[in-house]
């Protein structure tokens, strides 16, 4: 299992986002409402960075994301496209919490 630390729980206020690079992807790293998420920091409709999206909490299910190019969402959780013109998934990572620290892990 590869990991890196992504920062301490408190430089992460909600809605913060940060970008970090994971082995040869980029990892978007975020807050929400609902916890933290991370999910590769790229559209898979045109390699946009998701970086600076908009956040829409699900009510019970994971947040999505939308992509600020072409409007593609994303669900945080499972990186799963919601909507076009995405229609393939991008990674998702598994994000840890230990003591004050936020780690970031591949989920394989």
């Amino acid at each position: 299992m590869t990991r890196i630390m992504a920062g301490e729980v408190s430089e992460f206020e909600v809605g913060m986002q940060k970008s970090l690079e994971f082995g040869s992807d980029y990892v978007l790293v975020l807050r929400s409402l609902s916890g933290f998420w991370a999910i590769e920091d790229r559209c898979s409709h045109d390699d946009n960075e998701l970086l600076g999206g908009p956040i829409t909490e699900q009510g019970g299910a994971a947040p999505s994301i939308k992509c600020l190019r072409h409007g593609a969402s994303f669900d945080l959780g499972t990186g799963k496209a919601l909507s076009l013109p995405a229609f393939k998934a991008v990674k998702s990572y598994r994000v840890v919490l230990e003591g004050t620290q936020v780690w970031v892990e591949s989920k394989i």
